[in-house]
């Protein structure tokens, strides 16, 4: 077992944190204007207080923590907050995987808190150039940033091939280099891209749930009941095979956590495109062969901000949760859209 494994390692958590700017009571403040009380109510002289935008002050905290590579970056922030800093925010439930309800980005990659280890996130700066040296001997271009960063490297080992220091850190026996800046990990953790920042990590998912409502995600049958010969009910009404469980069953599995509409480049909260999510519950009643409204539920998606709207980019499908392969099934969407028109 590696020392690191054995005593921790030094992490730093680096959180993109937002703090809200209390807001003057409105409504008192203009009680004598006709409308002063009606813009929270849906006024067309005002925006719905879900979609207005929060104002405040942006900036980002560093944590240094030590965790065991195995711990989730969940239980880093939890540490945190009991121990650090109890005014940090961040939403969770279960911690295993199965609400839903803590995506985030972390580094760049929208992901749950509760599945995420610090193992495969945390990387110290050494090791990220490396990762930018081997892009670029793949043929990648590299950013101006990361080819700095490269060029540093490269001249900086240079200069302590020359010194002949190479291995002046290990005369005592030790591992200098566990406490050098250069080997630091480093985890940076924003929150969920496209949706409106409310405090910290937590975002604004009502959108995301009015739009998955919008398509109305409950089976639709015709209401008639099945009866047998000798006029009873049929109690086998609804019996399927398994091959058509199998088109919606792992469909059913979503938890609408959002992870796939940080991920899109199209979706911006619900306004320009629907979203994955939203179309991911259409998707499992249309591909049940219980429900009777599919011609229904193909109208609701074929619009220009349903269906229509997905450049098929398939960004939706990296990092699933739950193991479902959005972009392939935004495709089939739009495949059964199109052949339907025609």
């Amino acid at each position: 077992m590696s020392e690191d494994a054995m005593h921790g390692m030094n992490v730093t958590i680096r959180i993109h944190r937002f703090t809200p700017k209390a807001e003057p009571d409105r409504a008192r403040r203009h009680s004598s204007s006709p409308f002063g009380g009606k813009a929270r109510g849906g006024s067309p002289f005002g925006s719905s207080p879900s979609r207005r935008r929060i104002r405040g002050k942006h900036f980002t905290q560093d944590y240094a923590i030590i965790a065991q590579p195995g711990q989730t970056v969940l239980d880093c922030l939890l540490d945190i907050k009991r121990n650090i800093d109890p005014t940090l925010a961040f939403r969770y439930s279960c911690g295993h995987g199965i609400c839903g309800s803590d995506a985030v980005s972390i580094n760049g990659t929208p992901t749950l808190l509760c599945t995420a280890k610090i193992e495969d996130y945390a990387k110290s700066e050494s090791s990220q150039n490396g990762d930018a040296s081997a892009m670029a001997n793949k043929g990648f271009r590299l950013t101006e940033s990361a080819e700095n960063a490269v060029n540093n490297n490269i001249s900086s080992t240079n200069s302590r091939n020359s010194n002949g220091s190479d291995n002046a850190g290990e005369s005592n026996g030790s591992l200098t280099n566990q406490s050098s800046p250069s080997s630091l990990a480093v985890i940076e953790i924003a929150p969920l891209p496209g949706f409106p920042v409310l405090r910290d990590l937590i975002v604004d998912i009502d959108q995301m749930m009015n739009q998955i409502k919008k398509l109305e995600p409950y089976l639709k049958a015709d209401g008639k009941l099945a009866t047998t010969k000798d006029g009873k009910i049929d109690m086998f009404e609804y019996l399927q095979k398994p091959e058509e469980l199998k088109r919606y069953e792992l469909l059913s599995n979503c938890i609408s956590c959002g992870v796939c509409e940080g991920s899109c480049p199209v979706y911006a909260g619900g306004e320009a495109f629907i979203g994955p999510a939203a179309l991911i519950a259409a998707s499992r009643f249309i591909n049940d062969s219980r429900d009777t409204a599919t011609d229904e539920r193909l109208d609701a998606i074929a619009t220009s901000d349903g269906i229509t709207a997905c450049q098929s980019v398939r960004a939706c499908s990296r990092e699933c949760p739950r193991g479902i392969d959005v972009g392939e099934e935004m495709w089939q969407l739009t495949e059964r859209v199109k052949n339907r028109q025609a």
